[in-house]
């Protein structure tokens, strides 16, 4: 269940309130008068199944509540209540399959900023990635690429494709492709001062590397592997179920990558340079490909069904 509050101006209320009442799905409808000071007007507070909730979000923004008012949305872990079961048995589909647009723009939207924050954490990602390879140490390697944060931009590109938003396409691709480079210059020069210190040197860059050789090796099933993920961390964000998002982070190769090529480079083997670079840039490419096309698909599916399950509205009494 999701949990709305309100916030009316209050000759929009009685349309507001309607609206709610006339929302399969919906539950526990509350209306406080005059108690909302700034913006000023009424609370409305309601509770809606998560199947419906996207519907019902819409059309309060096509009633301008957001402009004229506010309107906040809460996950409720637990809800105890017979309204809300039968709430939740109205609304056709099944929550785990609705995709709430709004809650996912805004997700995206916050992952996708280039700050000093997200970048800090993809470039000690890909220090420590660098640690990996040079050590041919899978661990290490494991480890990078759970810190990585490059999947908030990844995912929001996609959304934005979906959605037709080019300005989180724009500011996706900024925080992607400038995060990623701040973060390589970082790791050539934290190779540079590594070698200095006789703790990074060539033989170590040119050894065989069994556990990490495949890194600057790319394949086909290395878009295979990005591409399943990205479905995986897709579904993950489009169901709230966060936590296989760090499945996703270690299954794909984009954080040490970008830490092989910053090394390579720092040693002058452009070879493995330009193997590393492949290998993100088929990683990259594949999960958004793959993002994109589960959003697709998603919004197509729940179109689908919930033309078959017919109008979410109760018919309005006479």
């Amino acid at each position: 269940m999701l949990h709305l509050r309100l916030i009316v101006p209050a000759d929009r209320t009685d349309e507001v309130v309607h609206l709610v009442e006339n929302t399969v799905g919906t539950t526990h409808l509350v209306v406080m008068s005059g108690v909302a000071r700034s913006p000023a007007g009424d609370v409305v507070l309601c509770d809606v199944a998560r199947e419906a909730g996207d519907e019902l979000i819409s059309a309060l923004r096509g009633l301008g509540v957001d402009k004229s008012g506010s309107i906040t949305v809460e996950n409720m872990d637990l809800t105890l209540s017979a309204h809300a079961d039968e709430a939740e048995k109205a609304a056709p589909g099944e929550g785990a399959d609705a995709v709430l647009w709004e809650e996912l723009t805004e997700a995206t939207h916050e992952e996708s900023t280039f700050s000093v924050t997200y970048v800090s954490f993809l470039a000690v990602a890909t220090m420590l990635a660098a640690c990996g390879v040079m050590l041919d140490n899978a661990i290490l390697i494991v480890g990078a690429m759970a810190v990585g944060p490059e999947f908030g931009p990844l995912a929001g590109i996609s959304t934005a494709l979906v959605q037709r938003a080019p300005r989180l396409v724009w500011r996706s691709l900024v925080a992607l492709i400038c995060g990623f480079a701040v973060a390589m210059v970082l790791t050539a020069g934290f190779a540079w001062l590594m070698d200095a210190f006789g703790l990074f040197t060539r033989a170590m860059i040119e050894a065989d590397r069994p556990n990490t050789s495949f890194i600057w090796k790319p394949d086909p099933l290395s878009f295979v592997v990005a591409f399943l993920a990205g479905i995986a961390g897709t579904l993950s964000l489009t169901s709230a179920k966060s936590g296989a998002l760090i499945g996703v982070a270690i299954s794909v190769t984009t954080v040490p990558a970008a830490a092989n090529a910053a090394v390579a480079f720092s040693y002058t083997d452009y070879g493995q340079m330009w193997g590393s670079a492949a290998q993100l840039l088929a990683n990259l490419g594949g999960i958004v490909v793959a993002g994109t096309l589960t959003l697709l698909l998603q919004k197509a599916l729940w179109a689908a069904h919930r033309r078959r399950a017919g109008q979410m509205t109760r018919p309005s009494a006479e």
